[in-house]
């Protein structure tokens, strides 16, 4: 990379950018997110990343956020076991826990999850379904508000996934909207976004395209 972004103008730009993808995902219509998001899970299917993975790490979609619910069905019923993430109170890590299919009652893993202090779903940390992320052949699926065609992400800023993809050794996939995908020449970095600690995704994945860096 040519320069990484530094110092409170580093901050600002960010800060703007954020909100100029958060206006665009707000003024998607109801029908155009569920087309996009409908063809983002059909693009992750064709892809080996998934065809070869036995853990899918994924978020648990929130608001307008690239939809994963069908993701985590379609892997159930492909046998794979699903976690979603516990951010750690306190610090910028994240813990993976299982999250078991509906049983014979239609009772999911889903249905027990509680409220964060970011207000988003997450698991009641539990040894026992407690899962190693490097344990396997995994795969992460990795939310962001923009995705550059490098595979660099803007996230919300409390910087867990970057922490996360440190040290994942599994493959890691962007799911990102069509519309809010950075083509900026240069990408983020071009635009003074992209941290030293920044790291980017293996694969972006939009309801049109597969990236790869």
């Amino acid at each position: 990379m040519e320069g990484f972004a530094t110092g409170d103008d580093a901050a600002l730009r960010k800060s703007a950018l954020r909100k100029q993808a958060k206006d665009v995902r707000r003024g998607l219509g109801d029908e155009e997110r569920s087309a996009a998001d409908l063809g983002i899970a059909g693009k992750v299917l064709m892809t080996p990343e998934w065809g070869s993975a036995r853990l899918v790490l994924t978020y648990l979609s929130f608001g307008t956020e690239v939809e994963t619910r069908r993701l985590i069905s379609l892997a159930w019923a492909a046998r794979k076991t699903v976690a979603i993430p516990w951010c750690v109170p306190g610090t910028r890590d994240m813990r993976w826990f299982r999250v078991a299919p509906p049983d014979l009652a239609g009772h999911s893993g889903l249905d027990d999850l509680v409220r964060s202090r970011f207000g988003v779903e997450e698991p009641v940390p539990d040894d026992t379904k407690e899962v190693d992320p490097n344990g396997g052949r995994a795969i992460a699926l990795v939310p962001g508000l923009t995705f550059d065609l490098r595979g660099y992400r803007l996230g919300y800023g409390g910087g867990f996934y970057d922490t996360f993809l440190s040290t994942f050794k599994g493959r890691s996939v962007g799911l990102c909207r069509e519309a809010q995908l950075c083509r900026e020449p240069g990408g983020l970095e071009a635009l003074g976004v992209i941290d030293s600690h920044d790291l980017p995704v293996d694969v972006v994945v939009t309801e049109s395209s597969i990236m790869r860096r």
